[in-house]
């Protein structure tokens, strides 16, 4: 695995640790670690070495999309601003506190992707892309799930972020695994509703269970299975594997890290 350090009792503002980068594996994507193709570990019959999981926002990004993306649009002025950046802080607040009602946020959330048709909200998602997500990538992040890929492990992104926000931003990391919050469609639009079980809290376990049923897998079919989180919101899935890693750990996350014996890293400042 890539070489880690683990932090001190401080919480992850006041934390000066970090991943160290050339410790890990830098085969290129699809292919392991000896340069060959790597087979695909979600195909029948091929059974990938682990199971491994990724929160996003905060995990793999040191930013949070969804806040981002808000205040994308806001920058485009295809929101009200003042009122939409107001209820986007409050959002942010609840979620770090863990007191967010999701459908509440989502309803938020998903609004703009209902005002505008789909090929005016791609031209934009690229632009956020490029010029939000893209240069925040953080070489250490990008090790860790390179490492993961080039030793076959079967890989998904697993964000309670909306799947349109966060679609690009998993083939970034070369992830084609992705468990987002979806979205309601019609007529070749969406309806700013979400569509099933947000993947947030439990329904991150939920949402994985059910995507490893589609796959034809189940979690114990794995020797190990691990998760990469931040946020105590995710304790739910960070409970359910045999591997959990508190990743860049807010301070509630780093508590209880700390309680459980569970490893602790950090991939950026």
């Amino acid at each position: 695995m890539p070489t880690v350090t683990t932090l001190s009792d401080r919480d992850r503002e006041a934390s000066g640790a970090s991943l160290a980068a050339s410790g890990a594996s830098r085969a290129a994507p699809g292919a392991s670690a000896s340069g060959s193709a790597s087979p695909d570990p979600a195909s029948p019959g091929v059974a990938p070495f682990d199971l491994a999981l990724f929160d996003l926002d905060y995990t793999l990004l040191p930013i949070d999309s969804d806040y981002e993306w808000a205040r994308f649009l806001i920058r485009l002025g295809v929101v009200d601003g003042a009122e939409y950046d107001r209820r986007n802080d409050a959002f942010f607040e609840q979620y770090h506190a863990g007191t967010l009602d999701i459908l509440e946020f989502l309803a938020f959330q998903l609004a703009p992707l209902a005002a505008h048709p789909v090929e005016q909200l791609d031209a934009w998602r690229e632009r956020f892309v490029d010029e939000v997500i893209r240069p925040r990538i953080a070489d250490a992040a990008r090790t860790l799930v390179d490492w993961h890929r080039a030793r076959g492990d079967l890989c998904a992104i697993v964000t309670a972020t909306n799947e349109f926000v966060t679609r690009p931003i998993a083939d970034e990391f070369g992830i084609e695994h992705l468990i987002a919050t979806r979205i309601e469609t019609a007529d070749g639009r969406y309806t700013g509703r979400p569509l099933g079980t947000p993947s947030f809290r439990e329904g991150k376990v939920q949402r994985t269970s059910e995507w490893l049923a589609s796959l034809g897998r189940s979690w114990s079919g794995f020797a190990r299975s691990h998760f990469y989180s931040d946020s105590a919101n995710d304790v739910p899935l960070l409970e359910r594997v045999t591997d959990p890693v508190a990743t860049n750990p807010d301070a509630r996350l780093a508590a209880l890290a700390r309680e459980r014996g569970w490893r602790t890293m950090r991939l950026f400042e």
